[in-house]
């Protein structure tokens, strides 16, 4: 470790899937293991985790459980996957970068759809992470993957958007905010955050929304580059429980970013990358499962109120 210690500290098991972890199904070997979405079902962990085969062109995503947060079982059955036939058709071709947001007794999940019309944001939704049923597209190109907040404030469902612009440096990639009365049909855009600081002066995109006392905690990732690679980090901000649209604090450093020799060497060198996290409110405990270099999995833990106090005092 050459910094100062960061508020999301590594777990020691790290990386905690790699793609040697992943089986072998009918000759096809784990190239690269993605970034996860992550919740809890039925007091398991479940990350839905987006895996490049050595010799296939697109990614599946498959359902990965575990009774103790670090040793998964990894699903061999797909439960994403490029399929022509299927509803989404050419707009889902390569699964990955899953938001998972429980509502009620359902979770729902965003992913980009890879189109050829550009980027687009497909909705899904379980009830027991065995049978997924598409929802609707629910965002037009170019938008990274909208974040669904877990309950409706008022009488709408909020999300969190990442619209861009693929090479307008106008527009690289910024997080705006949005309402729907249904969780189909969105409006009432407000731009919410842009690039501020040197660790995300190229782009910022947004996690899953997660509900605290003292407001919501947003977990993001930032990116910057250099004359000799580009870097992802992730940082933390809190908006107003009634008013979402309205940032109460936010970090002016990451709370992590790459370190490790599993974070510099892969797919993506110098790339943290995570879409939420899992917060335990009686312990205090949050855990951020990650993508690391775009080839395997890690784990980083942090206390909540040292992270909402570091947004509140804008650290």
């Amino acid at each position: 470790m050459y910094r100062a210690p960061t508020l999301l500290k590594r777990h020691p098991a790290n990386p905690i899937i790699r793609p040697a972890d992943f089986p072998v199904v009918n000759g096809d070997i784990a190239d690269t293991i993605r970034n996860p979405g992550q919740t809890e079902f039925n007091g398991q962990t479940v990350l839905l985790t987006a895996v490049q085969f050595r010799n296939r062109a697109y990614a599946r995503t498959h359902v990965a459980t575990s009774d103790d947060g670090i040793h998964f079982k990894i699903n061999p059955e797909p439960c994403f996957f490029r399929d022509p036939e299927k509803l989404f058709g050419e707009f889902d071709n390569h699964p990955i970068d899953s938001r998972i947001t429980r509502i009620g007794d359902a979770w729902y999940i965003c992913r980009p759809g890879n189109s050829p019309h550009g980027c687009i944001g497909l909705l899904y939704k379980t009830s027991d992470f065995k049978i997924f049923e598409p929802v609707d597209i629910i965002a037009l190109p170019d938008n990274r993957v909208p974040c669904l907040f877990p309950e409706k404030i008022g009488n709408y469902y909020y999300r969190l958007d990442r619209p861009y612009s693929p090479g307008n440096r106008c527009n690289p990639g910024e997080i705006w905010i949005s309402r729907s009365p249904d969780l189909i049909h969105w409006g009432h855009h407000r731009f919410l955050l842009g690039s501020f600081s040197n660790w995300n002066w190229d782009k910022l995109g947004p996690g899953v929304p997660i509900r605290t006392e003292r407001g919501w905690l947003e977990i993001f990732h930032g990116v910057t580059s250099s004359c000799s690679m580009t870097s992802y980090s992730l940082g933390a901000m809190l908006l107003d429980l009634e008013d979402p649209s309205r940032i109460i604090g936010c970090m002016q450093s990451y709370i992590l970013t790459a370190e490790e020799e599993y974070e510099f060497r892969g797919r993506t060198p110098g790339c943290v990358f995570a879409t939420g996290a899992i917060a335990d409110l009686e312990t205090r405990e949050l855990r951020c499962y990650y993508g690391a270099a775009d080839t395997c999995t890690g784990l980083a833990v942090g206390d909540i109120d040292e992270i909402i106090d570091g947004c509140l005092k804008g650290r």
